[in-house]
């Protein structure tokens, strides 16, 4: 069976999210769809690198949330702490992932630290219309595969984008909460990979003070993040860029911005070792370009 109806109120083939996973046959070459009702569905969800092709459809944004509350200082079964890596509600380790309409959540507060509301760990994902809210480390993104995120409204406070993955974000909102000390994005990109999170036309927009969110900080030495024609608030630095207090990762990271708009775009003010693009640097900055890699994938076509 190919396509599954979760309802929370029992008017479908399960009532929950996990048991609708675990139903969707193993290395299906297929397309899987998991149609979610309105919901809020309170459980931690793994969909396991053996099930690609798993595609999730909520019914309505805001209406369709899976949500958990763990965080990092939390101990697991064996007494140790979860780490960043064991907060997330929603876990993909799988590849050719999609969802759609959907909600993210960690609602472990503002206060908790690390809690992961979607962990992203495949290859080839796509995040069409959803909502991933959080604090810290809101999206955490572990591995080096490609990930499209379309349409999307991603919240947070410190490093609320994370991780190695090669991300391309277009037309989302990145929204900093309350915070007297922000971060958007902390990419950890390895060396050998040609990019890292490229936002393109998306919106900075936030709830916290003037001048107290920074762009982007470098996780690792080579962290990448490129803002292309983004609107951002005034919420954010005019210095721009932080390099997490090394200052030998300003010689490899590579961080930059072309036309920027709002009150945030300070392009005179930001630090010297960030750059400005050139038209003709931010014109190769494109969906094919970033994303297809070796096996020429089209996350368009991912699209429905």
């Amino acid at each position: 069976m190919n396509q599954f109806i979760v309802d929370a109120t029992g008017n479908g083939d399960f009532t929950t999210v996990q048991a609708a996973i675990d139903a969707a046959p193993e290395h299906s070459t297929k397309k899987i769809t998991i149609q979610i009702k309105k919901g809020t569905y309170t459980e931690r969800i793994v969909i396991p690198e053996h099930k690609p092709n798993i595609h999730l459809i909520g019914e309505d944004r805001e209406e369709t949330v899976l949500v958990y509350h763990n965080t990092a200082n939390m101990r697991g079964a064996d007494g140790e702490k979860l780490r960043i890596s064991g907060s997330a509600s929603t876990y993909v380790y799988a590849d050719d992932f999609s969802a759609k309409q959907i909600t993210f959540a960690n609602s472990a507060g503002l206060t908790a630290g690390q809690a992961v509301a979607l962990y992203a760990g495949g290859d080839r994902l796509v995040f069409q219309e959803c909502n991933i809210l959080g604090h810290q480390d809101t999206l955490f993104t572990p591995s080096n595969g490609r990930q499209y995120y379309k349409d999307c409204y991603i919240a947070g406070t410190v490093d609320f984008i994370c991780g190695s993955a090669i991300c391309l974000f277009e037309n989302c909102e990145l929204f900093s909460i309350d915070r007297h000390n922000g971060y958007v994005a902390a990419p950890a990109t390895a060396e050998e990979l040609p990019y890292g999170y490229v936002f393109l036309n998306c919106r900075l927009t936030g709830s916290t003070a003037k001048h107290t969110v920074t762009l982007a900080r470098p996780w690792q030495p080579y962290g990448q993040a490129h803002f292309v024609n983004c609107w951002m608030g005034e919420h954010i630095r005019p210095a721009g860029w932080d390099n997490w207090r090394d200052p030998e990762k300003e010689k490899t990271a590579t961080f930059a911005e072309y036309r920027s708009s709002g009150p945030g775009a300070t392009p005179d003010e930001r630090l010297s070792w960030a750059k400005q693009l050139t038209q003709e640097e931010a014109a190769k900055l494109t969906v094919p370009e970033v994303l297809s890699g070796a096996d020429g994938w089209d996350p368009i076509a991912m699209i429905s």
